[in-house]
């Protein structure tokens, strides 16, 4: 398996905003959407806003693979579920780097969303 390098945990992690664009069905990648990404330990995860219900969500869910870019790092990833309980690390992740936008902050906590954690594993 491949891991992340320590440069490529600090660049995605410390950006803003995460582009992913999830693979269809046939290997093409849809159009790239921001959204925010989050480090706890040595793995990076993402949420859908939209809980279930997101459209980038749904697409990555049928395939499990999707292209990403943030600071400065392009990869392919393989949308894995968490193991383990991580959703508390992840939620106060989420709350450390992005506190100042509470009223976004709120819902990425929230149940829905909570569900839809995904762990980026790289390919």
């Amino acid at each position: 398996m491949t891991t992340w390098t320590p440069e490529e945990l600090d660049a995605v992690g410390d950006a803003g905003e995460l582009s992913i664009a999830p693979a269809r069905t046939d290997g093409t990648f849809r159009r790239p959407i921001p959204i925010w990404v989050v480090r706890v330990g040595d793995e990076l995860y993402v949420r859908s806003f939209n809980g279930p219900d997101g459209g980038w969500y749904r697409q990555a869910l049928r395939t499990g693979r999707a292209r990403i870019g943030a600071g400065g790092v392009d990869r392919e990833v393989a949308l894995s579920e968490p193991t383990g309980d991580v959703n508390d690390e992840v939620d106060d992740a989420y709350r450390a780097k992005y506190g100042r936008y509470s009223s976004y902050v709120a819902p990425m906590v929230a149940p829905a969303a909570v569900a839809s954690t995904r762990r980026l594993d790289p390919r």
